[in-house]
């Protein structure tokens, strides 16, 4: 009994957070019993009691001196999500950026967005996840996505100060789940995904999640294809150890879209225009993720957890796009034809420990641990200016191929290695939360240009600490404040051949949060202040080159709430006030960072009821509002705010069969979700509805 006891409550925290809970666990917020499965209750339909990675040790989230936000698995479902983008509308402070032609993912938190060519701080299942191109993440293998506000360094090392999101993938169960959901949808939209688990035996368990998806556009000539297959399996050897396998191969085929133009820098041309080569093959990326972790329980009160994961991802095609401004209409583009041919390979490690013991009348949480990484990647890259000519650019476009010879540009390898050891202690005195934590990075990256044989080396040193404290008013509400560093290293050198500082960022934050008695309704309400230095900017003395000069800042307001409201009511709303500037620069200072909107809200409100014992329905509507954005780092010009509707809807005709009805931008607004620059906008999503089915048995 204890060892069937044991493993359940193991896999229903497994499949909620990857990493366990011991038996200290607080078990009235999970329902157990001995048939195994996922055993969530409730209150996990929009709000989440606790999440895993933000301290990695299961702390409580009203305890947590930080702002966390869970989107759930309820909340993927109601708004029938595919890709992860729709999904961050709904949390505040998050804004799109310039997203590579839809190739891949790109956000902003708090105004701060990472690397241009790999974006912001990403992991999975508590890995790093975001080093080298990546596909658009797929929710037929998401459970549920974590957003850490603020910095994580003292666990996480290199990351961007604004914040950080980990997915959660979804795991096996040992109870027998099997679903099939199909969906059809506007402009030529058809999706089919299984996700099937049971137990093999009494040790083993499985899950596979497999999707395909075929899709039109709006947009002339930009079609896409996705598949994805996500094996897992869950090894419970006996009362005390597991090991788990995760993998996940994603393939994306689709045309580059850098999207279109302004003409004469205040004109938005023809939405449908595709400025790119109708003739070019897809880019093809490849991505594949292999995760293994091993958790033993020594004790009630001590757990040792590591994990190796790899990951190898590829970026491959010719396209073509626009690479400078639009004057007139009338006149023809000019386009770059481009190859590019990238490749990387990435392999992790991490371990650590965990204990719970008591100090008099406190109790005291302490965990270690240690990574290590070796990150390496090619890139190739050929392209040709003026090798494309189009005219009737905002009408009938034509396409005319002027050279199809293309020049030498980039031919690199890149090599990084990181190793880093991390302490965290939380106290837990009376009503007081007290949190601790620094981590240690050494970084390693060698840089060869193939081109003309030259290399260079760089070593970064980071100490990232973080200090927390939180007071529980009572059994809803509490208060926290906390403040922490993160760094990211600066690749390349300046004029005189030396490297740059890395960038380092310092976050002071602090916060209300309420807890409602039945734990499914929740909110937080945080305001943050965030600088980072050592941001490269142009050398005064040669702008060929650039020292690491540069400071940029972010203070505002958030404001989240979601859960259960009544029996019949769910809500997710959120409103982010975020002034994000450079405030020293030798080009750019006191200007506005690139697509962070001052203000931004979302609001999604379902409303649900049964028909019979086993029949239900639910109808909603939500709303995404997004103020104006700079368009560019000189903030020549702004891309105007907008706001979008949608109708959400389900039937569940009985316990195995549901169909949903979703409409997307309901009132049918034009509007621009990002932009790079006047040349590189990208138009959003006309009116879309799709219709979706899915069947358990």
């Amino acid at each position: 009994m204890l060892k069937t006891k044991r493993k359940v409550v193991f896999i229903s925290l497994f499949a909620s957070s990857l990493v366990f809970a011991n038996n200290t666990t607080k078990l009235d917020e999970i329902t157990v019993s001995e048939t195994g499965g996922n055993y969530l209750s409730g209150n996990n339909a929009y709000y989440k009691t606790r999440t895993q990675s933000a301290t990695k040790t299961d702390t409580p989230i009203r305890e947590t001196a930080q702002s966390v936000q869970v989107i759930t698995k309820e909340i993927f479902d109601d708004l029938n999500i595919a890709k992860i983008n729709d999904a961050l509308d709904y949390v505040s402070g998050i804004s799109r950026q310039n997203n590579f032609g839809g190739a891949w993912d790109n956000f902003s938190i708090r105004g701060f967005s990472g690397h241009e060519n790999t974006g912001m701080s990403m992991l999975k299942n508590g890995f790093a996840d975001n080093r080298g191109f990546n596909a658009s993440r797929d929710s037929a293998n998401i459970q549920s996505m974590e957003v850490l506000k603020g910095t994580s360094g003292s666990l996480y090392g290199n990351s961007e100060p604004g914040g950080t999101i980990n997915i959660v993938t979804k795991q096996p169960n040992f109870e027998n789940q099997h679903s099939i959901k199909a969906d059809v949808g506007s402009y030529d939209f058809y999706r089919v995904a299984l996700d099937t688990t049971a137990p093999i035996n009494d040790s083993f368990a499985y899950r596979l999640n497999v999707a395909a998806e075929k899709k039109g556009s709006f947009r002339n000539y930009v079609d896409s294809q996705r598949y994805i297959v996500a094996p897992s399996l869950l090894w419970a050897i006996n009362d005390d150890t597991f090991v788990s396998y995760i993998g996940e191969f994603i393939e994306q085929k689709a045309p580059m879209d850098r999207g279109i133009s302004l003409i004469n820098g205040q004109n938005i041309m023809n939405p449908k225009t595709f400025l790119g080569n109708p003739n070019s093959d897809d880019m093809n990326i490849k991505d594949q993720t292999h995760q293994l972790k091993f958790e033993h329980y020594f004790n009630d009160s001590w757990v040792s957890r590591s994990g190796i994961a790899y990951k190898d991802n590829s970026f491959k095609g010719s396209y073509a796009n626009n690479v400078g401004k639009i004057d007139n209409i009338n006149n023809p583009v000019f386009l770059q034809s481009r190859y590019s041919d990238y490749n990387s390979k990435d392999i992790q490690f991490q371990s650590d420990i965990k204990g719970e013991f008591d100090i008099g009348s406190a109790k005291n949480t302490i965990l270690f641990g240690a990574e290590t990484y070796r990150f390496t990647k090619n890139s190739l890259l050929n392209r040709k200016a003026n090798a494309i000519r189009v005219d009737n650019i905002d009408s009938h476009p034509t396409y005319t191929i002027l050279n199809t010879n293309l020049d030498p540009h980039t031919n690199r390898y890149e090599k990084e290695k990181g190793i880093s050891v991390f302490v965290q202690d939380e106290l837990a005195y009376k009503d007081f939360r007290f949190t601790s934590g620094f981590r240690y990075d050494e970084v390693k990256m060698d840089n060869l240009n193939r081109r003309n044989n030259s290399s260079t080396e760089q070593n970064d040193y980071a100490l990232s600490p973080r200090i927390g404290i939180t007071y529980l008013i009572n059994d809803m509400w509490s208060v926290y404040a906390t403040s922490g560093t993160s760094f990211r290293p600066n690749a390349g050198t300046n004029k005189d051949g030396e490297t740059f500082e890395s960038e380092k960022g310092v976050s002071i934050e602090t916060g209300l949060k309420f807890e409602s008695e039945d734990k499914r309704f929740g909110s937080t309400l945080a305001i943050y202040q965030i600088e980072k230095k050592n941001v490269l900017t142009k050398d005064p003395t040669d702008d060929q080159f650039s020292i690491a000069a540069g400071k940029v800042k972010s203070k505002g307001v958030e404001l989240d709430l979601n859960g259960k409201i009544t029996d019949n009511i769910k809500l997710n709303v959120n409103y982010s006030y975020t002034n994000a500037k450079v405030i020293k620069d030798n080009t750019y200072e006191g200007k506005e960072l690139l697509n962070v909107p001052k203000n931004s809200a979302s609001l999604l409100l379902m409303w649900e009821d049964s028909l019979s014992q086993d029949s239900s329905y639910g109808i909603g509507a939500g709303a995404t509002y997004m103020g104006k954005k700079a368009g560019n780092y000189m903030n020549d010009f702004y891309l105007p705010s907008y706001t979008t509707a949608k109708l959400v809807s389900y039937y569940k005709v009985n316990k195995n069969l549901d169909f949903r009805l979703n409409i997307d931008n309901l009132f049918d607004k034009e509007y621009i979700a990002s932009s790079y620059d006047s040349y590189w906008l990208t138009p959003g999503n006309p009116r879309t509805a799709t219709l979706s089915m899915t069947y358990k048995f």
